[in-house]
């Protein structure tokens, strides 16, 4: 089974210190982490996703969602595959 937690991060530049924060606080749950936003040389995405591959006790991994869901911005989907 893999557990996935999916972020939406509406500004990045405003939220990231805050989202890593918090990540980094939770970086024994996370076994995976992808970042994606749209980039080129004319054009940087202000909202971009993280995928979070997580292990770990249930209740640290609703923790770390909800941590995440308190910030302004930020939407966290939890998805068990």
């Amino acid at each position: 089974m893999y557990r996935l937690l999916i972020l939406k991060i509406a500004a990045r530049s405003q939220q990231a210190p805050q989202v890593q924060e918090i990540l980094t606080q939770f970086g024994c749950n996370i076994k995976t982490r992808l970042g994606l936003h749209e980039a080129s040389p004319e054009y940087c995405a202000e909202d971009g996703l993280v995928i979070l591959e997580l292990t770990g006790k249930q209740e640290e991994i609703e923790q770390l969602k909800e941590r995440l869901q308190k910030l302004e911005g930020v939407t966290a989907r939890y998805l068990e595959i």
